[in-house]
């Protein structure tokens, strides 16, 4: 559970890292702010990847261990885990559907 809340956390900052970032350089004047905004963009997208993939790695090795342990309940702990999956990778597409809008705007 501390690693969900960890990983969600690390989505989190990550999403708002790039939109400080972006934000504060786009009021700037374009140029090397412009590349700076996309730097960020690009860093900030980098992390919310790197939350997801480690945050779905954990779900897919519990319910792994799950199904090793008891392979008659198989179907219920594929189950189970699939909600929480879709959720996880529901956010990160959000964030980085966000991340690309700040690019492109």
């Amino acid at each position: 559970m501390k690693s969900l809340f960890r990983n969600r956390l690390f989505q989190l900052v990550a999403v708002f890292a790039g939109l400080m970032i972006t934000s504060a350089l786009g009021q700037e004047a374009a140029g090397a702010s412009k590349d700076l905004a996309l730097l960020g963009a690009a860093i900030a997208a980098g992390m919310v990847v790197i939350g997801a993939s480690l945050g779905i790695g954990r779900f897919a090795t519990a319910a792994a261990e799950s199904t090793a342990r008891q392979p008659e309940a198989a179907a219920d702990i594929r189950t189970a885990i699939n909600l929480p999956l879709f959720l996880l990778e529901g956010v990160a597409i959000i964030a980085e559907v966000v991340l690309l809008l700040i690019v492109l705007l």
